[in-house]
């Protein structure tokens, strides 16, 4: 069933409580094994990342009763691309550690000051922006990018900027399609609805099964980054149509 159990009785309070403290703990000790990876390569650190990301889905499954489904993942390339995702909880920054390759955040750099996460997340080599000045955010997606991809790094970036509710649609920034024409790189959509289940600045955690929409690769070249947006948010949002609202 996909339909989650909008009322919150006190056990749905209390697996999610079990839950949040699970995670708590669980960032402890991936951010003491971070900090000793951190003299080694990258890819020891995505690899405790991708570890941590399990243990966290393994936990919505048992604790709180969410499961997810992927589909299309045979359209994720094997070389660097841009990976556009909506946005509409935390959980599918969870879930991207599982789903693309040396995934690299592009992110609001205030959540590098959160306590243990906000320090874990420093350790990925992020792009964290400053979206109080939105052109020197735009030089650094291009510029932290370009360098990133061509060091075998999947970008991974939320074009609405935002988290916006379910059956609401945010405006689709151009910065990723941006990147991805000028460092000649394909755009991957992905359409979700974990926001069913995982609110927004909600506490509880709902039951029930995301479904994970993985979309053909949009081809950068001979587009500009206006025609890639628009390409990537009619994908997007007519997948999202098709997907259980509730």
């Amino acid at each position: 069933m996909n339909k989650p159990a909008r009322k919150a009785g006190p056990l749905l309070y209390l697996r999610s409580a079990i839950y949040y403290l699970l995670m708590v703990l669980s960032l402890m000790v991936l951010f003491i094994a971070m900090i000793i990876a951190s003299p080694f390569d990258y890819r020891w650190r995505a690899a405790l990342g991708r570890v941590w990301a399990r243990f966290q889905m393994w936990c919505l499954k048992v604790i709180c009763g969410l499961r997810y489904r992927v589909r299309g993942a045979e359209h994720t390339p094997d070389r660097p691309y841009v990976a556009m995702v909506k946005h509409q909880s935390a959980w599918e920054t969870l879930v991207s550690h599982l789903l693309f390759r040396n995934a690299a955040w592009v992110f609001k750099r205030q959540l590098l000051w959160l306590p243990l996460l906000g320090w874990g997340l420093a350790l990925t080599r992020p792009i964290a922006v400053d979206r109080s000045s939105p052109k020197q955010a735009l030089d650094q997606v291009i510029r932290q990018g370009k360098d990133l991809l061509a060091d075998g790094r999947t970008i991974v970036i939320y074009p609405e900027g935002t988290r916006v509710a379910p059956g609401k649609r945010g405006k689709y920034m151009p910065g990723g399609s941006l990147l991805a024409v000028k460092a000649g790189v394909p755009v991957l959509p992905v359409a979700h609805n974990a926001g069913l289940f995982w609110p927004r600045s909600s506490f509880v955690k709902f039951p029930g099964q995301i479904e994970v929409v993985i979309g053909p690769v949009i081809e950068s070249e001979g587009k500009t980054a206006r025609e890639l947006t628009r390409a990537v948010e009619d994908w997007i949002e007519s997948t999202m149509d098709e997907l259980p609202e509730q």
